[in-house]
């Protein structure tokens, strides 16, 4: 059996075996996962390879490209500055963002993109993952985009240009980069080990992604929204590998460039779970993260495919298609290949996930994402 360290509470055995199974199999090479309870964590594991070789264990700290689990941070950024009243969520993104209007955009709000019904899912078709590296010239060219469909009538999930978005709102209104704000006002005092893009002297604690090995594209309606969003967002099989290479660690993209690990998912996390309040400290009032659990737009997700709900800049349960999730006052989001944050507020619990081999998943992966959820609420009875 594989090797897997650090303190799980005996209730919760049957997750750290499950953990060490997949590992041994193959599953994974490397990967952590938290529990927080009431503040407390009930589970902080670890194991396996840091990279394909398996040359370099993974340890306490090791880093690991969590992908689009980075939205809850970054989404996190902007409710803080919601319940401060520096930000109102119902508001045309224009009044903070004047060159957003442009194209038909004048009518979006600020809620709209938190809950991927923007229209602005994606940039032009033809634009390049370099272009999007470059974040002030890529959000200038998102200000310029005609929306894909009437902002607020449908969701498409905005792949990678929600970071970009979010992250210039937060910049306008607070007069700080979006990852700025967040090492000022989350990871730091939260103390959570979490980066918004890789300093160089981190990178000999960070993991190696491994991607997986894709099935072909399938055919779509060229003049769909689906369509016109992938035509838009460089997704291909050699982005998977692209946290490897030292342009995207110097990139600071909201929408997909956190590195992390799952214990500092679950403290970040813990803010929404414990209702605003870690350590003593609030920093979200109740009625704010109520705000955030209020369904913003549900259907027949335009770019995934699948029946998604979303609040402010968080999923919500949607048993039809995200059976693995329980229902209750639950939201939540994952990163591509598999990592989640999870924040179960009926529970007051917070689930982080991270590993580096990659599956071909947007929404978790079966046999270890939503295999370990099932696993987590089977334990808690």
């Amino acid at each position: 059996m594989a090797d897997v360290r650090g303190y799980c509470d005996p209730s919760f055995t049957s997750v750290r075996e499950l953990l060490e199974q997949r590992i041994a199999s193959g599953v994974e090479i490397g990967a952590s996962l938290c529990i927080n309870i009431e503040g407390k964590n009930v589970v902080d594991i670890w194991g396996g390879y840091a990279d394909e070789a398996h040359t370099r264990p993974w340890e306490k700290d090791t880093l690991s490209p969590v992908w689009s689990s980075s939205k809850v941070v970054t989404n996190l950024a902007a409710n803080l500055l919601a319940d401060r009243g520096l930000l109102d969520v119902n508001e045309k993104v224009a009044t903070y963002w004047p060159e957003f209007a442009a194209n038909g955009k004048e009518n979006v709000k600020v809620s709209h993109i938190l809950g991927h019904s923007s229209g602005v899912s994606a940039w032009q078709p033809g634009t390049t993952y370099e272009e999007i590296l470059d974040v002030e010239g890529a959000t200038a060219k998102l200000a310029e985009m005609t929306p894909l469909w009437t902002p607020g009538e449908l969701n498409g999930y905005h792949l990678i240009s929600q970071g970009h978005l979010v992250g210039e709102i937060v910049r306008r209104v607070s007069g700080k980069s979006l990852n700025q704000f967040i090492a000022d006002e989350i990871t730091g005092p939260l103390d959570a080990d979490y980066r918004l893009g890789l300093p160089k002297e981190l990178w000999a604690r960070t993991a190696d992604i491994v991607p997986f090995t894709p099935s072909a594209f399938p055919d779509i309606d060229p003049t769909s929204i689906a369509a016109r969003t992938y035509a838009g967002t460089p997704v291909s099989p050699a982005l998977a590998v692209a946290p490897n290479s030292p342009s995207f660690r110097a990139a600071q993209l909201g929408g997909m460039g956190g590195f992390s690990n799952a214990r500092a998912l679950a403290r970040i996390g813990s803010m929404v779970s414990l209702n605003g309040t870690v350590d003593g400290k609030q920093y979200l009032s109740p009625r704010t993260i109520e705000n955030m659990l209020q369904e913003q737009v549900a259907g027949l997700d335009a770019v995934l495919f699948q029946y998604l709900r979303f609040g402010l800049g968080v999923g919500l349960p949607s048993p039809q298609s995200l059976p693995w999730i329980p229902e209750g006052r639950i939201c939540f989001w994952g990163g591509w290949g598999g990592s989640l944050l999870l924040m179960d507020l009926d529970r007051r619990m917070t689930i982080g996930y991270v590993m580096n081999k990659m599956h071909e998943s947007i929404l978790g992966y079966e046999r270890t994402t939503h295999d370990y959820v099932k696993e987590i609420y089977k334990a808690l009875g």
